[in-house]
């Protein structure tokens, strides 16, 4: 007995969880977290610095009219004389409210309508799936006009009218991980127990799908931003004095040959938040896939 444990190491190494897996895996992409890096600073320029901005929102300075960048504005002014800088730092903020409040709300309701039809399965599942088929046949940009025209240009409602048609890949997604997590005997022991139906699937099989969740969820943002940017293109979107990077980009499309800054510069803003959030989110993919964790 005292030999063999001698044998034993003082010291065991420490296994690491899924958790720390995947955050070891993310941190060897390189351009995954440098895209996340500049992420964080556009969040940080477009919540904060406002703040620190000199000229307001609303503050308009018609003599001087549309003039390019300088050290008074360093990105220019528009054609109404106001501060280009606080309005693509504040349109940012708008434009990412806007994806991510609109991801929450398709995140909610496709979570629980596609765990309810994943487990429920049998014809309560086809029922539910087919109404999702019949709502991936309708034109998105037409729903959303419609539920954007029927109920007000409301910034909230704008948040969850974009929401309410994005939520459908999510609820197959979550149907498809929760219909395998469903054979499962940990399941089986659950309903032995007694729990109810709500209860297995949202504390002990909803958790166990996460994973593509999360992936899709960072994929969500910039399609929800682009659907957004689209509908201030056509003038159904944020509403003035609001701006958003999409209705900046509207406005400085009308001007582009004349002032070219409006444009280039709420454009470059927007084309490197949506590069940056693809390429975290394929970062995110493939640090969760565990199969790619093996060494």
């Amino acid at each position: 007995m005292t030999a063999a444990a001698s044998a034993i190491p003082a010291s065991l190494p420490r296994g690491r969880s899924l958790g720390q897996d995947a955050w070891a895996r993310l941190r060897k992409n390189k351009l995954a977290m440098v895209c996340g890096v500049v992420l964080i600073a556009i969040f940080l320029m477009c919540y904060l610095g406002p703040l620190f901005c000199t000229y307001r929102l609303d503050a308009q300075d018609l003599e001087l009219k549309a003039t390019p960048p300088s050290a008074a504005h360093w990105f220019g002014t528009d054609e109404a004389g106001r501060d280009q800088l606080v309005r693509v730092l504040s349109g940012g903020r708008v434009s990412l409210n806007v994806g991510l409040l609109a991801t929450a709300v398709s995140l909610i309701i496709g979570v629980a309508y596609g765990a309810t039809a994943g487990y429920l399965g049998g014809r309560t599942d086809s029922v539910m799936m087919r109404f999702v088929d019949v709502l991936y046949s309708l034109p998105f940009m037409v729903f959303v006009i419609l539920l954007t025209v029927a109920f007000g240009r409301s910034m909230w409602l704008l948040y969850l009218a974009i929401g309410a048609v994005e939520w459908l890949t999510m609820a197959r997604i979550v149907r498809a991980g929760v219909q395998a997590q469903a054979r499962m005997e940990f399941v089986e022991a659950a309903r032995s127990l007694g729990l109810s139906n709500s209860r297995i699937i949202f504390r002990h099989i909803v958790p166990n799908v996460l994973g593509p969740v999360i992936v899709y969820t960072t994929l969500t943002v910039p399609a929800v931003m682009l659907l957004e940017a689209a509908l201030s293109f056509l003038g159904l979107g944020v509403q003035p004095p609001n701006s958003s990077w999409g209705s900046l980009i509207d406005q400085g499309a009308k001007s582009m040959e004349t002032y070219p800054w409006l444009l280039v510069i709420p454009a470059a803003f927007f084309s490197v938040t949506l590069f940056c959030l693809n390429f975290v989110g394929d970062g995110l993919r493939d640090a969760i896939d565990v199969r790619s964790g093996k060494d």
